[in-house]
C-alpha cells in the first residue's frame, strides 16, 4: 500500500510533540501536585527527574532496539507504554506511585523517540525533502516545549493537575490507530545486533543513585551513612558501566567517540546547559505560584516569552554559526545564560513582572539556544558518518542526565538555604524568596562553567547542508 511520506511525518512529529510537551507541561502543575499528594520539598523534583533520568538513560537502548526489532514495532511499543503510564500517573494517589509512573513514562519516551526518528530518516531520501522533514520534526518538538507551559496552566486551572497526564491518552490512542495506515514497517539494519541492556541498566541506576544521594543530603546530612553509601554505590555502578561498555562487542556508548575533543567538550557543555535550564524551569514554576501568587495559567503565560526567544534564537544561531563560527555563538549563548539567570535571581515577590522577570526570561531563552545549536553541530563534526547517530544519541542523553543532576544539586542547595532562613526567623515568603535566589545563583554558576568550557571548543563554520543534518540528528 502506498503511503504519503508527509502523512507519516505528521504521525511521527505528533508523537515526538507529546514527548517533549510532557517535560514542560508538568512543571506548572508542581505546586498543585505537591499540595494534593503531600510531596516534601526535596522529593517533588523526582516528578521531573524520574522522567528525565529514565528518558536519558535508556535513549540509546531505544535506538538499538529499533535497529534490531524494527523501528515501527518499537515505536508502537514505546507509544503504548507512554500512554498507559500517563493514565497511571493521572490516577496516582501517593508520591511513590506518581514517581514510579513518571519513571516508566520516561522509558516509553526513550523507546518511541529514536524509533520515530529512524522511521523518518528512512521515509525521506537524503537531500531537500529530508531536510524539510527534519525541520518540521524539530520545529514541532520545540513548539511542544513552549506550548506545554500554557497547556499545563489551562488544564490545571480549568480541570485539575491530573489532566496534564490524562491529555496524552486520547492522543496516543489516535496515533496507535493511525500507525498501521500511515507509518511503513521499515528495517533500519540487517544482521544480528545486541541490546546491551546491562549497560543501560548500570548507567541509569548509577545516575539515579547519585541523584538520590544528593537529594538526601539535605535532610540526612552529607556525612550520613545513607548518603555516603548511596553515593559510593552510584559511583561503583558507573564504573561498572564503563567496564561493560569497554568490553562489549556492540556497546551502548562507544567510548572511542570521546577521543574526539569536539564531542567531549560539546557533551559536557550541553549537560551544563540542561542543568541550568531544568533548574531554572523547576524553581521558577514554583516561585511564580507560591511566592508571587500566579495561577497555573498565569505562570504558563509568563514563561511564553522565553519560549518565543528560544524559537527566534534558533533561527538566528543557525545563521550566525555559518558567518562567525560555532564557538563564537556558543560563547555568546553561555554569557547570555549567565546574565539571564542573574537577572531572574534578583526578582522579588512584589516587583513588576515586566521589569524584574521578563528581561531575564528573554535573555535566558536566547542564551540556552545559543549554546544548544552550535553545541549540537560541534558534537558530530569529528565523528565518522556511520557513527553520527550514536554521537547524537550520546549528546541527547548527556543533556537529559545533566539536567537531572543539575536539578538535584540546585534544589538541594535551594531547600537548605530556605530551611536556614526559616530557622533564623524569616517568614515563609522571605525564606522561599531567598531559596529561589540561591538556586538561580547556583544555576548561574553552571552557566559560568559553560563559558569557561566553551573556550576549549573548536571553531567551525558549517555549510548549510552540514548545519541541517547536524541540528536535525541532535
Amino acid at each position: 500500500m502506498r503511503r504519503s511520506p508527509w502523512a507519516t511525518l505528521a504521525v511521527l512529529a505528533l508523537a515526538q510533540f507529546i514527548v517533549v510537551l510532557d517535560v514542560t507541561i508538568v512543571n506548572v502543575a508542581l505546586p498543585h501536585i505537591q499540595a494534593d499528594l503531600n510531596f516534601s520539598a526535596d522529593s517533588l523534583q523526582w516528578v521531573i527527574n524520574a522522567y528525565t533520568l529514565l528518558f536519558g538513560g535508556f535513549l540509546l537502548l531505544g535506538g538499538r532496539m529499533a535497529d534490531l526489532l524494527g523501528p515501527r514495532r518499537v515505536f508502537v511499543g514505546g507509544l503504548l507504554l507512554f500512554g498507559v503510564t500517563s493514565l497511571v500517573a493521572g490516577l496516582s494517589n501517593s508520591p511513590e506511585f506518581l514517581i514510579g509512573a513518571r519513571a516508566v513514562q520516561g522509558l516509553g519516551g526513550a523507546l518511541l523517540s529514536p524509533a520515530a526518528l529512524a522511521i523518518l530518516t528512512m521515509t525521506f531520501a537524503h537531500g531537500r525533502e529530508r531536510n524539510i522533514a527534519m525541520g518540521v520534526w524539530g520545529g514541532l518538538a520545540g513548539l511542544g516545549g513552549t506550548l506545554g507551559v500554557v497547556a499545563g496552566g489551562l488544564l490545571v486551572d480549568s480541570l485539575s493537575w491530573q489532566w496534564v497526564f490524562f491529555v496524552n491518552v486520547p492522543i496516543v490512542l489516535a496515533l496507535v490507530a493511525l500507525i498501521p495506515v500511515f507509518v511503513p514497517d521499515v528495517r533500519h539494519h540487517s544482521g544480528r545486533r545486541t541490546f546491551d541492556t546491562l549497560g543501560a541498566v548500570l548507567g541509569t541506576a548509577g545516575l539515579m543513585a547519585i541523584v538520590y544521594g544528593v537529594v538526601r543530603s539535605e535532610p540526612a546530612g552529607w556525612g550520613s551513612f545513607e548518603v555516603v553509601g548511596v553515593l559510593v554505590a552510584g559511583v561503583a555502578l558507573l564504573i561498572s558501566f564503563v567496564v561493560v561498555e569497554r568490553r562489549s562487542a556492540a556497546p551502548l556508548v562507544p567510548l572511542r567517540l570521546f577521543r574526539s575533543r569536539a564531542l567531549s567538550v560539546s557533551s559536557a557543555s550541553l549537560a551544563l546547559n540542561g542543568a541550568g535550564f531544568l533548574s531554572m524551569f523547576f524553581l521558577t514554576a514554583i516561585y511564580l505560584q507560591q511566592v508571587r501568587g500566579d495561577s497555573a495559567l498565569d505562570a504558563g503565560v509568563h514563561f511564553l516569552p522565553m519560549g518565543g526567544a528560544a524559537i527566534v534564537g534558533a533561527v538566528l544561531a543557525s545563521q550566525l554559526v555559518q558567518r562567525v563560527g560555532t564557538r563564537t555563538v556558543q560563547l555568546s549563548g553561555a554569557v547570555l545564560s549567565v546574565v539571564g539567570l542573574l537577572l531572574l535571581s534578583q526578582a522579588d515577590a512584589s516587583g513588576s513582572y515586566v521589569s524584574q522577570l521578563l528581561p531575564g526570561f528573554i535573555i535566558f531563552g536566547f542564551g540556552i539556544i545559543g549554546v544548544g545549536v552550535p553545541g549540537q553541530i560541534t558534537a558530530v563534526s569529528e565523528v565518522q558518518p556511520q557513527e553520527a547517530g550514536a554521537a547524537s544519541g550520546v549528546v541527547n542523553a548527556m543533556y537529559q542526565v545533566g539536567g537531572a543532576l543539575g536539578l538535584a544539586i540546585v534544589t538541594t542547595l535551594s531547600i537548605t538555604h530556605t530551611t536556614n532562613e526559616l530557622t533564623h526567623g524569616a517568614t515563609q515568603q522571605q525564606a522561599l524568596e531567598a531559596g529561589f535566589e540561591r538556586g538561580l545563583l547556583v544555576a548561574a554558576a553552571f552557566a559560568v562553567a559553560n563559558v569557561l568550557l566553551t573556550l576549549a571548543s573548536p571553531q567551525l563554520q558549517p555549510t548549510s547542508e552540514q548545519l541541517t543534518e547536524a541540528t536535525a540528528a541532535a
